[in-house]
């Protein structure tokens, strides 16, 4: 009986037929020639931008990237999100934004229930479709030129949207970790929806990650100190590798118990200070590991070019 050449029709369309256990060299960069950048989760307001920079500056490392308000975008006001715009611009770091609160935001609590959570964060209903798109127009008329996916509706839509010039061309889309996605024809499904940069899941193996790698040409976000609640994986021993393999890539850092307990509108400010400093102090930890390694890799300058910074 013929078999089907399943392994062969992969191969054909530019998918690789299983892991790549020999973790080939990536052979991409950023557009400056850098092979990686630092991204920083949960910089919740300006005060803790604030503290973020002050860091940075002292512990001379350059953080590329943050994930502003992971509380969500709706739960700060125009002020608050312009005067957030306006300190990041000024130094040259993007901002990815997630509109609204994004979980459980509406009447839908099936994601909340003990099996629910395997459905995924997806939108529900058109009504609240048209809020998200709401809220991420509000954030475009502050300055915000990023913005945080987890639907990939709404990606095929806002890069349509992109293209018809509706929305800044500029503009990024951020595909979130939690879509769930840990495969190379996801990740390049992602990719052609519109994505300018994806983050799979955090506890791919370098064998798994350069698979992905071999599928897409957009940079990949990867976990190099996760969540307990994701599994509290810390990955500093394999960074020079990870770069290797995966770039361009930005390497996220978010330590902490879980993003239920780091990520809410009530917390105190010096706790989100605190926070964000022992981050950047995180950064700077892979960047001497990175340069005590010897290995060739560059990082790239406050406001490189491709970075999505925040517009006036």
């Amino acid at each position: 009986m013929a078999r089907f050449n399943l392994h062969g029709a992969l191969a054909e369309l530019g998918l690789p037929p299983w892991d790549l256990h020999d973790h080939p060299t990536s052979g991409y960069t950023f557009s400056d020639g850098a092979h990686y950048r630092f991204e920083i989760s949960g910089v919740e307001d300006r005060t803790a931008l604030e503290a973020m920079l002050d860091e940075a500056q002292k512990r001379g490392v350059v953080i590329h990237r943050i994930i502003g308000s992971v509380q969500g975008a709706a739960l700060l006001t125009r002020r608050e999100l312009r005067e957030f715009a306006e300190l990041a611009r000024a130094a040259g770091v993007e901002v990815v934004m997630p509109p609204l609160p994004i979980r459980a935001w509406d009447t839908g609590r099936v994601i909340a229930t003990p099996e629910g959570y395997m459905s995924g964060i997806r939108i529900r209903g058109a009504d609240n479709f048209a809020a998200v798109l709401r809220d991420i127009a509000r954030c475009l008329e502050e300055g915000v030129r990023a913005f945080l996916v987890v639907d990939e509706g709404l990606l095929m839509v806002l890069n349509a949207l992109r293209k018809k010039g509706v929305i800044p061309p500029e503009t990024g889309f951020k595909f979130s970790v939690y879509a769930g996605h840990a495969n190379p024809a996801a990740l390049r499904l992602l990719e052609q929806l519109g994505a300018t940069t994806v983050n799979p899941l955090p506890d791919l193996s370098l064998s798994m990650l350069a698979a992905v790698r071999r599928a897409i040409d957009i940079p990949m976000d990867i976990y190099v100190s996760c969540i307990e609640s994701w599994g509290g994986m810390h990955r500093f021993h394999e960074v020079s590798e990870i770069i290797r393999v995966c770039s361009p890539c930005y390497l996220k850092i978010e330590p902490g118990r879980s993003e239920m307990d780091h990520y809410k509108p009530w917390l105190t400010p010096d706790f989100r200070c605190f926070w964000v400093r022992q981050k950047v102090k995180y950064a700077a930890i892979l960047q001497e590991l990175l340069e005590d390694s010897g290995a060739a890799f560059e990082t790239s300058l406050p406001g490189a070019p491709d970075l999505r910074i925040p517009g006036p």
